[in-house]
């Protein structure tokens, strides 16, 4: 079956549409907009399967029937079913544009998804954090794009309730983040807070237990406490880790046992750790 185009093949850079879309690496531009772009034919069809509001999709022109049909065989959907428009880009152009080192030949932009709720949204007593079981990570200053989308796509596997992340944290929306994330970003529950010490005495205050990964004098070795339930933890920045008022706001500090005269862990494997002992019973 032939693809069809809305409107003719895009051949130049200076195109309206291209323009656009190469914006949106740019974070101010993403916000303004309130639109984001990713690269792939797995993240398209997760993106259709979870429902996201698809706005526009790029094909290379000289693989866009494979793209059509590795959605088809490998996932169930056509291109139809992203219920956008669909536009034709040469092949020298769109490897030029697209954020992959090997690209499929789909580029996808899509609206911003309901995420960042407000602190009265997500801190309810009836539908948001403070009524469920499922452990809740915040991130502190985690600033690499990749950490944050490998600590999303952790927590959506390992059975994390809820992100939240402080207002300083790369942007969820980052093209990194969405590539290293997959699908479980366009589903996990996560929220920004301007507060991060506050959102730890709210949750605390309503029951939860909230641990600071950070090694004191008083931390605990991770694998010899038992974590209750309902709980939480908090990781640091990849450099310099948590501060001081955000480990002071916590109920304890734990620590991850390693070998003598190593480097400390990347945050995202650290926080995949962490979250493996809230997560199992």
């Amino acid at each position: 079956m032939s693809i069809r185009y809305d409107g003719e093949i895009i051949s130049s850079r200076q195109n309206r549409r291209i323009v656009e879309l190469c914006k949106l690496d740019d974070r101010r531009a993403r916000e303004k907009n309130r639109r984001f772009r990713f690269d792939g034919v797995k993240l398209l069809c997760e993106a259709i399967r979870r429902g996201v509001p698809l706005c526009e999709v790029y094909l290379r022109v000289g693989t866009a029937q494979k793209v059509a049909d590795r959605m088809t065989e490998l996932y169930g959907y056509t291109l139809t079913d992203a219920k956008c428009p669909i536009f034709g880009v040469e092949d020298e152009l769109f490897d030029r544009i697209s954020e992959e080192n090997a690209p499929e030949g789909v580029i996808c932009v899509a609206n911003y998804i309901d995420k960042c709720h407000k602190m009265n949204t997500i801190y309810n007593k009836e539908d948001g954090i403070l009524s469920a079981e499922a452990p809740v990570i915040l991130l502190e200053s985690v600033r690499d794009p990749l950490n944050v989308g490998a600590i999303i796509r952790s927590a959506a596997a390992l059975g994390v309730g809820y992100l939240v992340l402080s207002a300083d944290c790369a942007d969820i929306y980052h093209p990194r983040t969405v590539r290293a994330a997959m699908g479980p970003l366009f589903s996990m529950p996560i929220t920004r807070v301007d507060d991060l010490p506050e959102a730890i005495r709210v949750l605390r205050e309503a029951g939860r237990t909230i641990y600071a990964a950070a090694l004191d004098e008083d931390a605990a070795r991770l694998g010899e406490i038992t974590l209750p339930r309902p709980a939480g933890a908090v990781i640091g920045n990849e450099g310099h880790g948590l501060s001081p008022a955000t480990v002071a706001a916590c109920d304890r500090a734990v620590y991850i046992p390693m070998q003598a005269d190593t480097e400390s862990l990347n945050a995202g494997v650290a926080a995949a750790l962490i979250m493996w002992e809230l997560c199992r019973k």
